[in-house]
């Protein structure tokens, strides 16, 4: 979560990616609460426009107001990170208001010295004093339709996704759990799934063109596990 590398126009991306398969796009404004602002309103108008798949938006949601800007433009879910460490009250409103399905409590998570993981705002900058495990379990009670979660150390480097940490959330929660940070191989992709994972997050691997949609789903099916066929559509 730090060294930030420009890697192209996001909407572009966004159409490459629904062209290759993608089953889900996930926008995240990194520095939206550092700078309190929620400017993605444009971009996801856009996209929505062109890529018929679900698309998740994240950065400076702090009330029912933003999250409404941002699904009345095209977004299908919100991820809320910082307001609702602030205010937990927040998950159960978006919750109650436009349906659990709607509401995606994001995490990122960093290891602690002592054991477990410490729950973190602001692209990993802020503590929030509380234990990951026990503030997914919290959010799902609430109302949270899903957990992204991220950690922090595993971010952008591409060794391998922190494995524990997806088995440890995992197996508190009853709803999806989508694994973020540190994707390189088919392989990592795997484990976060025998991990617990109902699904798994790639930012920089496909950025770089490291990895494709299209090598990702075959050497996963030759694994056994249950992909999706290469997308067909107009966008191919």
């Amino acid at each position: 979560m730090e060294g930030w590398r420009k890697m192209g126009n996001p909407a572009e991306r966004a159409r490459l990616y629904y062209a290759q398969g993608a089953d889900e796009l996930l926008y995240m404004d990194v520095v939206a609460s550092l700078y309190e602002r929620n400017n993605l309103s444009d971009i996801v108008r856009e996209v929505a426009q062109e890529a018929f798949v679900p698309i998740t938006v994240g950065g400076g949601i702090g009330d029912l107001k933003s999250a409404k800007q941002l699904l009345d433009v095209g977004a299908d879910k919100v991820a809320v990170n910082t307001a609702a460490t602030k205010n937990p009250e927040i998950i159960r409103e978006i919750s109650d208001t436009y349906g659990s399905q709607a509401m995606v409590l994001s995490i990122e998570a960093k290891s602690q010295p002592q054991g477990g993981w410490e729950a973190m705002t602001d692209n990993g900058r802020n503590h929030t004093g509380r234990d990951v495990v026990k503030w997914a379990v919290e959010a799902a009670e609430l109302g949270a339709g899903e957990i992204l979660i991220t950690s922090i150390d595993r971010d952008g480097t591409m060794k391998g996704m922190d494995i524990n940490l997806i088995k440890a959330v995992a197996s508190e929660v009853d709803i999806p759990v989508i694994a973020s940070g540190g994707v390189a191989s088919s392989a990592h992709v795997s484990q976060a799934v025998e991990a617990g994972a109902t699904a798994v997050s790639l930012a920089k691997a496909l950025h770089t063109d490291h990895l494709s949609f299209a090598g990702l789903r075959d050497e996963l099916s030759q694994t056994g596990m249950p992909v999706r066929n290469q997308y067909t559509g107009d966008a191919a």
